[in-house]
């Protein structure tokens, strides 16, 4: 065996030797060679600043930190990338491929196509994910969506009218029938309460059609349809949808399943103008939702479809298109268990709708009625004209429609009479009327022949003079105030028995003398006819209508408290006259309503309500408040039941036979001295009605014209005739 060598000292340096463990994990620093002698590595130049036992360290370059910082933040993924790395280059495209032959060459493998895949589903994913989280549900609402019609009431209860640019009216979900709410729901969407808010089948069926072939079709669930409805546009657009489905994703899961359905029912549309299942349920059968049964339900639920297409009222093909659909909306209700086999045996017959929507706007008497009502309430539950416009408010009024009726008829005889006797006076006449309670309800007005070509309120208008029907209002201040004849003298009171000149043109005085008017003449008040009638007490000089007496009181009991008293009344003070002695024979300008309120307030003792047309307000079912009508002491009782005395003979002694002698009918006819007005005012029963008739050419001027035989004559006044068929019968 032949012996080795030793090795020599160049082949011991040249063996590698593993470092020890410490020297592993130790820093390796690098120390450069020290430089040759005379080098002049050690010289220092003369600008360089003088150094000892140290070198500066030289500052490594910003390109060089950006790698190393990067190396730092991958260097955790580096063993999955080892690992991953012999997977890795089976995705790498090499074409044209090796191993395949023709066109094959230039197809991926499968593991590029299920890397693509995974690749796309990945990208896919999170971008809906960030799609979801950046997506909203809007705080505000589509306005139109959610605007709902004002609905009007009777005083009885019944519907009388409804406004609004659209017709709907909130329902709560508990007030919807449950074969109303699944009618809709096997119809529409019978996975609504499993479903997470959209279909995915759906969605996917509706983008092919809209970007494949170029038109929409359906597939909705219901949430996506209600987000549509309330706070999308109808727009058939990619981004809408998309928009909608994030929307109806987030709203699943942050409101209730039966939020969602109370919100769609509210506000689908159903065609006829409606929207929403209780105008929809009104405009088709004429009832509330609350009254419709599986039948009607499974119609109404045909419209979500297009009420265009099954209206069967529109024609033949929709009809049959109806009638087939409503079938099998009723065979899938019981399909998924919620109508009986039984029940639904018992609809065999198809429940055919209304013509035409019972729900319109007449044009005629409710729009006068409504136009009150509406004021009255925006004042009374302080609404602005945008909270009030945007509808959901349920109005009862305090009109009573038998005497609305009543009222209406009488005076469109009388005037197609007037019209007959004298054609041009359908451009000029013009009859106002109102009923009054005296509680201050507003029964009956007549605001005008058609609202639509005659906008303003007759009934409201203050455009012509009270006449002699302002006589008890002074009688009232004398009566409550007294008088003084002379300046500086105490006031001495006035009872119905004190005695007053009651001759025509007997001339006006104050303390001071006659009283003269600008012209220089003096001021005289003349009596119906210029009749004479001697010294008269002021009890019989109202109840025969008398004038003269009545201006000489007003200037005794001075003519700011008539004023006052009449206010107090009624009356509105800007429609009061001049403080001169006109004022007391009626120069004032009311309204027929506030006539007939203040002569309401002597029938009620001298306590005045203000006059209100509406008793109740409800928003969607729940409370409105409003300001209860003002009620005042506006003149003593005792005072109040001598006007209503006075007035009670001057009906009697004028209408002899229309009631029976004890009945406690009031009333008092009312002219001007220049026949431009013609007045009826009386209360029976509790209630006053103020009646009047006069000529206005409104193309010209708003000054009234005179009459010219158009309010009849003073045994058979037009004004009259009206009034007692609006009161009758009569005591």
């Amino acid at each position: 065996m032949a012996l080795r060598r030793p090795p020599s000292p160049e082949e011991t340096m040249a063996l590698r030797v593993p470092p020890p463990p410490d020297e592993t994990m130790a820093l390796r620093v690098f120390t450069p060679p020290e430089p040759e002698a005379g080098s002049g590595a050690d010289e220092e130049s003369p600008d360089a600043p003088r150094q000892r036992g140290s070198r500066r360290k030289a500052k490594p370059k910003a390109s060089a930190t950006v790698p190393s910082a990067v190396a730092r933040l991958l260097a955790p993924l580096a063993p999955l990338g080892a690992r991953l790395a012999p997977y890795a280059r089976h995705f790498k495209p090499v074409y044209p491929r090796p191993g395949r032959a023709d066109w094959r060459r230039w197809l991926p493998s499968w593991r590029q196509w299920l890397g693509a895949f995974l690749i796309a589903f990945g990208l896919g994913t999170g971008t809906l994910a960030v799609a979801y989280a950046a997506t909203d549900i809007p705080e505000n609402l589509n306005t139109y969506a959610t605007q709902q019609d004002n609905v009007y009431f009777w005083a009885d209860g019944t519907p009388m009218a409804r406004t609004g640019w659209v017709q709907r009216q909130a329902m709560p979900l508990d007030d919807i029938p449950a074969d109303v709410r699944w009618a809709v729901l096997a119809a529409e969407n019978q996975s609504f309460y499993s479903d997470p808010g959209i279909s995915l089948k759906g969605i996917s069926r509706a983008l092919w059609r809209t970007v494949g072939k170029g038109d929409t079709e359906g597939g909705s669930t219901i949430t996506q349809q209600y987000v549509k409805n309330v706070y999308l546009n109808q727009n058939q657009t990619v981004s809408r949808k998309f928009t909608e489905a994030m929307i109806s994703l987030k709203l699943d899961n942050q409101m209730s399943k039966d939020k969602i359905l109370e919100g769609y029912l509210n506000t689908s549309w159903f065609g006829r103008g409606t929207y929403g299942i209780q105008r929809a349920a009104q405009a088709y059968y004429g009832k509330d939702v609350s009254k419709l049964n599986a039948s009607e339900a499974a119609f109404l639920a045909c419209l979500l479809k297009g009420a265009g297409l099954y209206d069967p009222t529109l024609n033949q093909t929709n009809h049959a298109r109806a009638v087939d659909r409503w079938n099998w909306i009723l065979d899938r209700m019981v399909k998924i268990g919620k109508l009986s086999a039984s029940e639904r045996a018992t609809y065999k017959t198809f429940p055919e709708p209304l013509k035409s929507n019972p729900l319109y706007d007449t044009g005629e008497q409710s729009d006068y009625l409504v136009q009150l009502a509406a004021q009255y309430v925006k004042k009374s539950a302080h609404l602005t004209d945008k909270e009030f416009d945007l509808g959901g408010f349920q109005i009862y009024t305090t009109f009573d429609k038998k005497r609305e009726k009543v009222l209406t008829d009488t005076v469109t005889k009388a005037r197609k009479k007037a019209l007959d006797e004298d054609p041009k006076a359908k451009r000029t006449a013009h009859y106002g009327a109102a009923s009054i309670a005296s509680d201050g309800r507003v029964i009956a007005v007549y605001g005008g022949p058609d609202h639509r070509t005659q906008g303003y309120n007759e009934s409201n208008a203050t455009t012509v003079p009270a006449g002699t029907a302002f006589l008890p209002f002074v009688y009232a201040a004398g009566l409550e105030h007294g008088v003084t004849r002379k300046r500086d003298a105490p006031r001495t009171p006035v009872t119905p028995e004190s005695v007053y000149d009651g001759d025509d043109g007997v001339p006006v005085t104050t303390p001071e003398g006659p009283y003269w008017d600008r012209s220089g003449k003096k001021v005289a008040a003349h009596n119906d006819g210029k009749k004479d009638w001697g010294r008269i007490s002021l009890g019989k000089a109202l109840a025969h209508s008398v004038n003269t007496p009545f201006m000489q009181l007003g200037m005794d009991t001075g003519l700011d408290n008539v004023r006052d008293t009449a206010v107090a009344a009624g009356l509105l003070s800007s429609s009061m006259g001049a403080q001169v002695p006109d004022l007391s024979l009626g120069s004032s300008r009311p309204s027929a309503i506030r006539m007939a309120s203040a002569y309401a307030t002597f029938d009620a003792g001298g306590r005045h309500t203000e006059p209100y047309s509406v008793r109740r307000v409800t928003h969607n079912g729940s409370t409105v408040p409003m300001d209860r009508p003002a009620v005042r002491r506006a003149m003593g009782a005792d005072v109040a039941g001598q006007v209503t005395e006075a007035l009670t003979d001057s009906f009697h002694l004028a209408h002899p036979t229309a009631a029976a002698a004890s009945a406690k009918v009031s009333g008092k006819a009312g002219t001007t001295e220049d026949d431009t007005a013609s007045w009826y005012v009386g209360t029976d029963k509790e209630i006053s009605t103020a009646v009047v008739v006069y000529r206005m050419d409104l193309a010209k001027s708003l000054e009234p014209l005179p009459l010219k035989g158009l309010a009849g004559t003073a045994a058979d006044g037009v004004p009259y005739g009206i009034w007692s068929r609006a009161m009758a019968p009569l005591g």
